[in-house]
C-alpha cells in the first residue's frame, strides 16, 4: 500500500487531551476516498506507527481529520502528536484501512462511543445522516470537558439522534444499557468503540440481551501481548519451504518470523489491527487478540503471529512471505 505525504492544516483542542489534526494533500491533488470506519497509520521518524481513525465526513477528499488522545502511558507516539507537531508540519500517512466498515443492509444502526472512541463513529454518524438512514449514537464520557466534536454533535442533521451520556451528569442522561439493547430487530448492527473495558462491557451486555457475535461490531484502540507463566516453545514451518522457525517463550511469533527473515506485515503489535493476520494450515492457534470474531477464532484457519501463540507444539502456516 502507498504512503501519503500530508501538510498539518489546522490542530485544534477538542477536548481535555483531545486534539484533532486536518491534514491536507501536499500536492493538491484529491486525497483516496474512504468509507465510515476507515483508519490511517500514522508514521512518525523513530516511533512505533500508530493508527488513527478517520473522523471527518467521507465523501471529502480535500483533507483527512484525526483525533489523538494524549495517553501518559503511550509508547511516546500520542505525546509527540500533542507537543511536537505543529501546523505545517508534514507527515507520512498510509491510505485509508478499514476493518470497522458499516453493514450496507442494517435495518437500523446503533453506535456506542466511549471517549476517544466517537471517531470512527463520528464519520458513520456523517454518513448514516446524509443517507438518511435510521441510527442512533450514544456517546459516553466522564465530563462534559471530555466530550470532543460537540459542536459538530449538536448540529441539526444529528438532532434526536445523538445522544451525550457523562458519568458526572444527571442519573436520568445516563447510559442504561437494557431497555436500550432490548429493542433489538433482526437486521440491527451495534458499533462499539472506546476503551477496552468500555468495549467488552457493551459487547457482553449485548450477547446477553440476545444480538448475535456477527451483528456487533468492535474496533480498539489499543491491546496488550499477553504473556503466560504456562507458555512454552512452539514451531512454526512454512508450508511448502522446509523452513522451521522457533518461537521461544517470552518471544512473539511476529519478532521470531521477522528475525528468520520473512516480510510479515505488521502495524499495531497489539492484536487489534488484523495486518498481520496470518492464514494456518495445521495446527491449534491460541487466540489472544482483539480483531477476530469468536466464530472465526473457531476456525482456527488464521491467527495474529502479533500476540498469539500455539495450542500444539507446531503451526504450519501458509508460504505467504
Amino acid at each position: 500500500m502507498n504512503s501519503l505525504q500530508v501538510r498539518v492544516a489546522a490542530i485544534r483542542k477538542e477536548a481535555t487531551d483531545i486534539a484533532s489534526l486536518e491534514l491536507v494533500p501536499e500536492n493538491g491533488q484529491a486525497l483516496p476516498v474512504f468509507e465510515p470506519g476507515a483508519h490511517v497509520d500514522v508514521m512518525l521518524p523513530g516511533l512505533p506507527m500508530r493508527q488513527y481513525s478517520l473522523c471527518n465526513p467521507p465523501w471529502e477528499t480535500h483533507r483527512y481529520v484525526v483525533a489523538v488522545l494524549k495517553e501518559p502511558e503511550s509508547r511516546g507516539v500520542s505525546r509527540h502528536i500533542h507537543e511536537r507537531i505543529s501546523v505545517g508540519d508534514m507527515l507520512l500517512i498510509s491510505e485509508p484501512k478499514n476493518h470497522f466498515a458499516l453493514e450496507p443492509s442494517a435495518k437500523r444502526t446503533l453506535l456506542l462511543a466511549g471517549g476517544i472512541g466517537v471517531t470512527p463513529l463520528l464519520a458513520m454518524a456523517e454518513s448514516l445522516a446524509a443517507n438518511g438512514a435510521n441510527f442512533e449514537m450514544h456517546y459516553c464520557a466522564r465530563s462534559r470537558d471530555r466530550l470532543a466534536f460537540t459542536e459538530i454533535l449538536s448540529a441539526e442533521r444529528f438532532h434526536g439522534r445523538v445522544h451525550l451520556r457523562l458519568d458526572d451528569g444527571p442519573e436520568e442522561q445516563r447510559l442504561t444499557l437494557g431497555p436500550l439493547l432490548a429493542k433489538r430487530d433482526q437486521q440491527d448492527h451495534l458499533y462499539i468503540c472506546g476503551p477496552t473495558g468500555f468495549i467488552q462491557y457493551v459487547k457482553s451486555s449485548a450477547l446477553a440481551a440476545g444480538w448475535p457475535e456477527d451483528a456487533i461490531h468492535t474496533e480498539h484502540f489499543s491491546g496488550s501481548v499477553e504473556q503466560l507463566d504456562t507458555d512454552s516453545d512452539f514451531e512454526i514451518e512454512i508450508e511448502g519451504s522446509g523452513q522451521i522457525v522457533t518461537v521461544a517463550k517470552g518471544q512473539t511469533a511476529l519478532d521470531a518470523l521477522l528475525n528468520a527473515g520473512l516480510d510479515v506485515p505488521n502495524s499495531c503489535t497489539e492484536g487489534v489491527c488484523g495486518m498481520c493476520m496470518t492464514q494456518v494450515v495445521e495446527g491449534i492457534p491460541d487466540h489472544r487478540d482483539q480483531f477476530l470474531t469468536a466464530a472465526e477464532r473457531s476456525r482456527n484457519d488464521t491467527f495474529m503471529p502479533c500476540c498469539s501463540r500455539s495450542k500444539t507444539p507446531k503451526l504450519v502456516i501458509a508460504n505467504e512471505y
